[in-house]
C-alpha cells in the first residue's frame, strides 16, 4: 500500500482540539518521523502503524494539517537503517517514533536532542538507551516489550505442549543485548525441564535454513523464536521450517501463529504501538522524554493455532482453557 494512499485513508477524520493550547498547536505544522523496521508489504506491520496513526488521530494530530508524518521503512536492513535515520534526521522533526532495537540504538547515535520514542525494545537499560525505567534521562524513552524472566515461560510451554521434548533451538538476534538476555533466561529453566538448547543466530535466511535443518536431524527437537526485528523479517521462513521439519514451536509474538506457527506467548504489539502514541504527543505539547518514564507491559496473550497443532500434536485441555486466543 502506497503511503500517500494509507494516510489518506486515515486522514479523513480530523480529532478537534478544545482547549487553547490545542487551537495554537494546530495553527503550528510539527514534523514526526517514524521508522519502521519491517517490510512496507507486510499486513502486520501496517496494522501496527495504522494503530499508531490512529493513535495520533486520537489526540488531536491529523497529518497534512497540523503535522508532516515522514514514514521509512527499513526491513530490517542495516544499510536501509542507516539511510533512514540519515533522512529523519535531516528533516528536523520535532520527534521520532522507532519501534526495535536496531532502529533505536542508531538513532541515539546519531542525535541527543530529537526526542526518540519506541515500541517492542526488550531492554533499554541493558543496549544503553537510558538510564533507568523510571527516569530514562537523555532524549529516549517509550514502551518495552517484555521481561527477560518471561523468556523462560515460552520453554514451559513447550514442555507443556509436546512433553516429549528434550531439545530446543534458540533462534535469537545475536547483535543486541536482548538476544543474549532472552537466552539467558531460557537457559536459566532448561536444566529443570530436562530440554538441552542450541542458540540460532539470524544473520540471514540461508544461515537459518542450514542451522535448523541440522538441528532437525536430532529426536524431540522443538523451536523457540525471540523477540527481536530480524526473526520477524524471516517470520515466514521460520514457520514454514518447522512445519516442514515437524518441530513444535512457540514465538514471541501472535503474527507467527497468524501465520501458521503452533503457539505464541507475548504482548499485542498494535496496541503497543497506538501507546506509542500518547507518548509523542505529551512531547509534541512541551514534555521531556527524560522525564517520562519507560513503561513495561502488563498485559500477555497466549494464542494457539489449532489447526496446526492438528498436524502432529493433541493440545493439552489445560493449555487451550489458559487461551487467550485459538485459531481453529
Amino acid at each position: 500500500m502506497k503511503r500517500r494512499n494509507f494516510l489518506g485513508v486515515l486522514g479523513g477524520v480530523a480529532v478537534a482540539c478544545s482547549s487553547p493550547l490545542g487551537v495554537q498547536q494546530a495553527e503550528r505544522m510539527r514534523r514526526v518521523g517514524v521508522l519502521m523496521n519491517y517490510f512496507e508489504d507486510d499486513p502486520d506491520a501496517q496494522a501496527r502503524l495504522a494503530s499508531f496513526l490512529r493513535g495520533m488521530q486520537r489526540l488531536g494530530w491529523v497529518d497534512g494539517r497540523n503535522v508532516q508524518i515522514a514514514i521509512r521503512w527499513t526491513a530490517a536492513v542495516p544499510s536501509r537503517i542507516q539511510a533512514s535515520v540519515a533522512e529523519l534526521i535531516a528533516i528536523e522533526p520535532d520527534a521520532i517514533f522507532a519501534p526495535g532495537s536496531p532502529a533505536v540504538a542508531l538513532l541515539k547515535k546519531a542525535t541527543n536532542k530529537i526526542p526518540i520514542v519506541f515500541a517492542g525494545v526488550v531492554d533499554p537499560v541493558g543496549a544503553g538507551f537510558i538510564a533507568s525505567m523510571a527516569r530514562p534521562g537523555g532524549n529516549v524513552t517509550g514502551f518495552t516489550q517484555f521481561e527477560y524472566e518471561m523468556s523462560g515461560k515460552w520453554l514451559e510451554l513447550l514442555k507443556e505442549m509436546s512433553p516429549n521434548v528434550t531439545q530446543a533451538a534458540i533462534i535469537r538476534d545475536t547483535t543486541i543485548a536482548a538476544g543474549a538476555g532472552q537466552l539467558r533466561a531460557i537457559e536459566a529453566v532448561a536444566p529443570s525441564m530436562g530440554i538441552e538448547l542450541r542458540s540460532v543466530a539470524v544473520p540471514d535466511a540461508g544461515e537459518i535454513e542450514r542451522a535448523l535443518t541440522e538441528f532437525a536431524r536430532m529426536p524431540n527437537g522443538s523451536l523457540i523464536v525471540t523477540g527481536s526485528a530480524s526473526t520477524l523479517v524471516h517470520r515466514n521462513l521460520i514457520i514454514a521450517l518447522a512445519a516442514r521439519h515437524r518441530l513444535p514451536a512457540v514465538y514471541f509474538q501472535s503474527s507467527f501463529v497468524e501465520h501458521g506457527g503452533l503457539m505464541s506467548y507475548g504482548i499485542d504489539l498494535v496496541e503497543h504501538f497506538g501507546h506509542a502514541a500518547a507518548y509523542i504527543d505529551r512531547i509534541l505539547k512541551g514534555e521531556k522524554p527524560a522525564d517520562l518514564p519507560v513503561q513495561a507491559p502488563i498485559n500477555y496473550e497466549l494464542v494457539i493455532n489449532q489447526q496446526t497443532a492438528k498436524t502432529g500434536l493433541t493440545v493439552p485441555p489445560s493449555l487451550l482453557a489458559r487461551a487467550d486466543k485459538v485459531i481453529e
